[in-house]
């Protein structure tokens, strides 16, 4: 089962930059000494298993195999020769190749350390949970769960993951960029004021979205997951996370209520998410929250946009996944690129995963950023569903549950 490595684009080139954004309040535990990939042979090699294997699965396997501090010692994918594709292009014996729904199972009963996830989002909670009950390190791409209940199954998983003292690293970009990190760390000091007002955006393209078949099996590749809520979380819990992410990073806080409206533009649709959205969070002590999105393949799709504009009292800035890290006040200025991004924030949580595994540190600090994020993102989908506010609250206590007709599917 295939995630993407870049979003927004019909293209799977991956040398491509992705758009994507990071964790809330997660920037210093994740980039502290890992601005850069360990050398070569630093340090002991942890056996990894690769669940998920395609477009971006199989990218990020090669990165930890970069990495030098990786053996990918299995590998699985619902699909055997997606499977085999990934084995073959980092050294994966054949024999622990593993496919069909159960595949991650015989994975993580082979011997491995830890787990790499990177299948869509629906089967996170189920692995991530198998994964910490196994006794294995987890690092697992976003967004953690498509639904409340799934936020809820990950946050305790990575709660036992600490208690046994295992690592739990959820992989956004955004917060290990230097630039980035100068700007927020300017915010926090004051240098604009104070925080009044955030915008977020997301820009990007649509996926294919081919009519539905008697299974969900042709919906399992090429990112056509992305177009299925309770599969893959729609355009806004798999894309607009990112700028949502960024903007409580810049918080410092979660919101406390949503609201907005969304509808479906991309021609001739057939799964069942919105692409088009306009959302407003609220959070504590009245600070605003604009979220725009916009998921169609129109002429402004060849560059796609992630951003949070931050709007202070005293001044402005701008943290972005690419273009610039900026912050602008009547006496200073903070202009810095933001470059590659997608692979080199990658590289940064893949050697700051080595390191915490090779140090038993347990801190797991991208946590409850990831699952603030993804709850947020699950309550504004339902606010616009419903056509009302929703507190987090509402949402944390209803733990709605979304569900995949798996009939049919290889076991």
């Amino acid at each position: 089962m295939e995630k993407s490595h870049r979003k927004g684009s019909r293209d799977p080139a991956p040398t491509r930059r992705a758009v994507l954004a990071g964790a809330a309040a997660t920037a210093a535990a994740v980039t502290i000494g890992a601005e850069a990939p360990l050398a070569r042979g630093q340090g002991r090699k942890v056996r990894l298993g690769v669940v998920g294997c395609g477009g971006r699965g199989a990218w990020i396997a090669r990165l930890f195999l970069r990495h030098g501090g990786y053996e990918i010692a299995a590998v699985a994918d619902y699909f055997q020769e997606v499977a085999d594709a990934c084995g073959d292009a980092v050294g994966t014996p054949a024999g622990r190749r593993f496919s069909g729904l159960s595949g991650y199972r015989r994975l993580m009963e082979s011997g491995v350390e830890a787990v790499a996830l990177e299948t869509p989002p629906y089967f996170f909670p189920e692995h991530a949970a198998a994964a910490v009950e196994a006794g294995l390190h987890v690092y697992m791409a976003k967004p953690v769960a498509v639904d409340a209940w799934g936020c809820r199954v990950i946050e305790q998983a990575a709660a036992k993951a600490t208690r046994a003292g295992r690592v739990f690293l959820v992989d956004y970009q955004m917060p290990t960029d230097p630039g980035n990190i100068e700007v927020v760390r300017r915010i926090r000091a004051g240098e604009i004021g104070k925080v009044v007002m955030l915008n977020s955006h997301y820009f990007g393209g649509q996926f294919s979205d081919p009519p539905l078949g008697k299974t969900i099996e042709s919906r399992l590749r090429h990112l056509v997951w992305v177009n299925d809520t309770a599969l893959g979380s729609g355009y806004h819990g798999n894309a607009c996370i990112h700028a949502i992410h960024a903007a409580m990073w810049v918080a410092g806080a979660t919101p406390v209520a949503v609201m907005g409206v969304s509808t479906r533009g991309r021609p001739d649709p057939h799964g069942d998410t919105h692409d088009l959205y306009s959302i407003t969070f609220e959070y504590a002590g009245g600070l605003l929250h604009n979220h725009r999105a916009r998921h169609l393949n129109d002429r402004l799709s060849g560059y796609d946009f992630c951003a949070c504009l931050v709007h202070g009292q005293k001044g402005w800035a701008n943290v972005a996944y690419n273009g610039n890290a900026t912050l602008l006040t009547d006496t200073d200025a903070v202009k810095e690129e933001v470059s590659n991004l997608y692979e080199a924030g990658a590289v940064r949580n893949i050697a700051s995963f080595h390191k915490a595994v090779l140090a038993g540190d347990a801190a797991n600090d991208t946590v409850r950023a990831a699952v603030d994020s993804c709850l947020a993102t699950v309550a504004a989908r339902e606010a616009c569903l419903r056509r009302t506010r929703l507190t987090l609250e509402q949402v944390r206590r209803e733990n709605r549950r979304l569900k995949v007709n798996l009939t049919g599917l290889r076991a």
